[in-house]
């Protein structure tokens, strides 16, 4: 801001989700995982393999919010403080692999391989900031998962070339 000067400001997103994620299962992160990784399951009648116990709990925040989270930043904020840009709920693992497999069609059984790690128990924003500016995410996680494994489905032969 100062060397340029120029109104830059920054927004720290949480997890993001949504269509065009990375579903590759070497590097996606975990909701896209979730979601090949169900589909799969349904696909092959075999039951996915999750790493850990599913007691950790994470936020997931929809692009579109984040998208529009940002406008609203380019509109009403500046600062040099960086603003969280959150849901401020979270999830279990385990909720949202029930949510995924629900929104996917699985109805099999989830195993759990608890020699995994789980990694950090909570990862949870504080997004209080933003809020008392007057955003707020609009997407619900039930719906935005259906929006991603829409988009998912409908490229799903695209990404395995990828693969």
């Amino acid at each position: 801001r100062r060397q340029y000067g120029c109104d830059f400001i920054a927004a720290m997103p949480t997890n993001l989700y949504g269509p065009n994620d990375n579903f590759d299962l070497q590097t996606a992160h975990v909701l896209a995982a979730l979601i090949r990784r169900f589909h799969e399951a349904r696909e092959q009648g075999t039951p996915p393999t999750l790493w850990g116990s599913g007691t950790p709990r994470r936020e997931f925040l929809h692009v579109d919010d984040c998208a529009e989270a940002c406008l609203f930043l380019m509109e009403r904020y500046s600062d040099a403080m960086i603003m969280n840009v959150g849901v401020g709920q979270d999830i279990t693992i385990a909720e949202l692999a029930s949510l995924v497999a629900e929104v996917v069609g699985y109805r099999g059984a989830i195993q759990w391989d608890r020699t995994k790690p789980d990694g950090m128990a909570r990862k949870l924003m504080d997004s209080s900031r933003i809020a008392a500016l007057g955003w707020t995410s609009k997407i619900p996680l039930r719906q935005g998962l259906r929006d991603a494994y829409r988009w998912y489905q409908g490229h799903v032969g695209e990404l395995m070339l990828c693969d």
